[in-house]
């Protein structure tokens, strides 16, 4: 990838370059930003030009290490390779980078042991750690470093990207994806790629369309397919808070320039005319709800199974 071809974050990229032309770039620094932000791009980008490269691809001294696939956190024994590897000389030239992912799902075991190595690193070896969130990020370890926010982009930046990496050009599909990026980069790409996103949003509105028709079997054989989708819960229950936001804004305006799901508004328009304001808002009330269990780690399946008959009851 060509740096031309990083959008968004400006100011702080620029800060970055001239820290690097002045040699003054931190050993280690946090970059803190949503899932999709472009921290990864981010951080390569750095690397790259520390490495004095001219593009962003994969290089011997730059070293990345992510959660394993069959772990939720980092644990302190690969807190310790990633140490040793911060300890071997680098491969090509007088740098190299250690780039940490999800550091805020690192154990608090592991962030002690990491201590010392962030606070002193090997002389040009560079460490850079990406989290979603500081508040999971021991305030031991936030004192040795150099903490960067990355800031969602603006409609202009998004536009762009959506235009110069999809080439759309409808400005009704442009306006749907720029309502569900909220400013996020990497949430156009799952959009436009993701086969379980697309699978959830055609549940999701068959649901909502034929709420009154399901019987208790139809309505548990519906629960537990979006059970299937255990990491996807949260954008399942946005999904279903999308499409009644939409019913609720066309039913009393009529105006489908205000509507997010513009690819699908013809569905939208059928659950406009099905139910009245106070059934969309009760089912919003339901979803809310739902959401709520979720986030409690209540039973998944029967979360879903309440939350359908709730609205259902509407």
């Amino acid at each position: 990838m060509k740096f031309e071809n990083i959008f968004g974050h400006e100011d702080i990229r620029t800060q970055f370059d001239e820290l690097i032309k002045n040699k003054r770039f931190p050993h280690a620094i946090i970059l803190c930003g949503e899932d999709g932000i472009g921290k990864s791009v981010i951080a390569r980008e750095i690397a790259s030009k520390i490495l004095n490269k001219s593009e962003i691809r994969e290089y011997a001294d730059l070293i990345e290490w992510k959660i394993l696939n069959d772990k939720k956190s980092i644990s302190v024994d690969q807190v310790r390779k990633i140490i040793e590897e911060v300890n071997k000389k680098p491969y090509e030239g007088n740098n190299k980078i250690i780039v940490v992912h999800d550091m805020d799902s690192m154990t608090i075991q592991g962030q002690n042991a990491f201590l010392k190595t962030i606070e002193e690193p090997p002389v040009g070896v560079y460490i850079i750690l990406l989290c979603k969130s500081q508040n999971r990020v021991l305030d031991t370890v936030k004192s040795r470093c150099q903490i960067y926010k990355l800031n969602r982009l603006n409609e202009d930046e998004i536009r762009k990207f959506i235009d110069i990496k999809y080439n759309i050009t409808n400005e009704d599909e442009i306006r749907t994806l720029l309502a569900f990026s909220d400013g996020i980069p990497g949430k156009v790409d799952e959009f436009l790629n993701d086969k379980d996103l697309k699978e959830i949003r055609n549940i999701v509105i068959n649901a909502i369309l034929n709420i009154k028709n399901l019987n208790p079997k139809k309505i548990i054989e519906c629960a537990n397919k979006l059970s299937e989708y255990k990491k996807l819960w949260h954008e399942i229950c946005n999904y279903f808070i999308l499409y009644i936001r939409d019913a609720l804004i066309y039913k009393e305006t009529g105006n489908k320039d205000l509507l997010i799901n513009l690819d699908k508004i013809d569905d939208v328009k059928k659950v406009a005319s099905q139910f009245s304001m106070k059934q969309l808002n009760k089912m919003v009330e339901a979803v809310n709800y739902g959401q709520l269990n979720l986030e409690t780690n209540v039973n998944m399946p029967l979360t879903y199974v309440e939350m359908l008959f709730k609205i259902q009851e509407v």
